[in-house]
């Protein structure tokens, strides 16, 4: 069963992502805005988009890693500095995003809303 994990924030992410610097199991990573009070991310693209990603995971290798990663709440998205837009790595310009850790494999804004796409991103052998 793939395995999954929440990080909140640029600097959580960071320390949390050195563990898997050299991991062999495929690591998949969705960067989303924040939850409100209610749950549901400040991003109306990403609460969009989750129930498509919630469902295509099981396609997913058992061996996998599945990385929720907060970005942050609107304005901090929202600033052009923001880190995540910045890192060589991450380099977001929209959310959500969905990536593959150290490989090309990359399904930005509405595309995350395509089951066939994210069928065909889970199931990809690196």
């Amino acid at each position: 069963m793939v395995k999954v994990h929440h990080v909140t924030g640029y600097d959580q992410f960071i320390r949390f992502i050195e563990k898997y610097k050299n991991e062999k199991n495929t690591v998949n990573i969705l960067f989303s805005g924040s939850k409100l009070e209610n749950g549901l991310s400040w991003c109306s693209d990403c609460v969009e988009a989750s129930p498509f990603i919630e469902t295509a995971l099981k396609h997913a290798p058992a061996t996998a890693h599945f990385i929720y990663v907060d970005v942050g709440d609107r304005q901090a998205w929202k600033d052009m500095q923001n880190p995540f837009r910045k890192n060589v790595d991450t380099h977001l310009s929209v959310i959500p995003t969905l990536i593959r850790w150290r490989h090309p494999q990359r399904l930005e804004g509405e595309q995350c809303t395509k089951p066939d796409l994210l069928e065909m991103f889970f199931s990809d052998e690196d």
